[in-house]
């Protein structure tokens, strides 16, 4: 491990440290998700609610779905043309932050509750197409003050105001069929904000209540705000409870306890960027500076041209031309597999038709050639000259 490496690593355990000493004695923040789930024990979760189940829907039997009310009450329709009714009776329940039924069981709820049975929805919005069904209208508020009161109409329930600040809502139903619903409860200390409502529908009831934050954990235990919680749901009729609640599932990931927790999370996530800095500034493969090695030059060129102007300087003109003689008679034995022992009118004609060269030059190099061999006195530069330039018209 060289020297470099061993900083970066350092630098890292020196990150890691100075994070885990601010946070050692930081106190965990308060995480005000509105989840709603009954896993969650977060302020607005609903794990007190679900231990609580019985205790505040009194001598009730509570099922609690794990499908889609779709799912759920559907197969339970019994289609025989003497029954046309479900095979179970009770009331539907679901408690959330925006309405988290799809459209498909909001229409089979509907058809549930059409057949003599009820469903309480406690939510801040509730889906379109079931406020068009009841003819009912929402609104909402701005107010200066965070604080929002709730009550019951029920003047035998009691007349107490309950102070909510934590996940309060400012919707209220601003328009309904007044035939067909019964105000149970406001919220701001204004008669006018319905915040609480019944609904009857064909043989059965809607029960849709705009403050759902009153069930969650941090209001079942503060002060006697569990007393507007019990209060609200007195108003479901006795029977068997259907609740539906979309509960988080939880998470199968090995890291899942580290990310859970802000200094391990935090620590894993400044760990990964050192990685990939390192990796970064690492890349490049490292070694010594390789030295520049001059390729050797092709000296072959320089080596003929000093033998060449050797023996021309030395007026050997002889020797020149039997090397020259000697080297194309060589590459016409290997280029055109030609014998060249005999230079006569046959050989003439055969280097022409192989290598396609004019008749002529071929027959007046084949002639120097002869009569060079049969002269055999020394020769003149002009002979070399003349030979040359002949052998160069075939060779090139």
């Amino acid at each position: 491990m060289n020297r470099t490496v061993k900083i970066y690593i350092s630098i890292l355990v020196l990150v890691l440290i100075v994070i885990f000493a601010i946070d050692y004695d930081k106190p965990k923040p308060i995480d005000w998700r509105p989840s709603y789930s009954i896993m969650d024990k977060i302020p607005l979760g609903l794990y007190v609610f679900n231990e609580e189940m019985d205790a505040l829907l009194k001598n009730q039997k509570i099922h609690k779905l794990n499908v889609t009310p779709y799912e759920y009450f559907s197969p339970l329709y019994d289609y025989d043309t003497l029954v046309n009714d479900y095979k179970t009776k009770g009331a539907f329940l679901n408690i959330s932050e925006f309405s988290e039924v799809d459209d498909q069981s909001i229409k089979e709820i509907c058809y549930f509750v059409s057949h003599g049975n009820n469903a309480f929805l406690s939510a801040k919005i509730f889906p379109s197409e079931l406020l068009d069904s009841l003819k009912i209208k929402m609104d909402s508020e701005y107010k200066m003050s965070d604080s929002i009161f709730n009550w019951t109409a029920n003047s035998h329930l009691g007349s107490q105001k309950y102070k909510m600040t934590e996940g309060a809502g400012n919707n209220y139903f601003s328009k309904i069929d007044t035939l067909n619903t019964t105000v149970l409860g406001f919220q701001n200390g204004d008669s006018t904000r319905v915040n609480f409502i019944k609904v009857n529908f064909n043989n059965g009831a809607f029960y849709l209540h705009t403050q759902p934050a009153a069930f969650t954990n941090f209001h079942l235990l503060k002060s006697n705000h569990h007393q507007y919680a019990e209060k609200v749901l007195s108003y479901i009729p006795k029977g068997d409870v259907y609740w539906y609640s979309k509960s988080e599932t939880i998470s199968q990931s090995p890291m899942r306890y580290v990310l859970s927790q802000p200094a391990l999370k935090w620590a894993w996530y400044t760990f990964l960027g050192g990685m990939l800095i390192f990796m970064v500034f690492n890349a490049k493969r490292k070694q010594r500076i390789v030295p520049v090695n001059t390729p050797l030059s092709n000296t072959t060129v320089d080596f003929t041209k000093t033998i060449g102007n050797l023996y021309y300087q030395e007026g050997d003109h002889d020797n020149i031309i039997d090397k020259k003689i000697i080297y194309f008679l060589e590459k016409i034995r290997n280029e055109y597999l030609m014998d060249t022992n005999r230079l006569d009118n046959d050989f003439v004609k055969k280097l022409h038709q192989k290598s396609g060269k004019d008749l002529l030059d071929i027959q007046k190099a084949v002639a120097l050639i002869n009569a060079y061999r049969k002269s055999r006195h020394g020769s003149l530069e002009e002979d070399l000259i003349q030979i040359n330039n002949a052998i160069e018209k075939i060779i090139n």
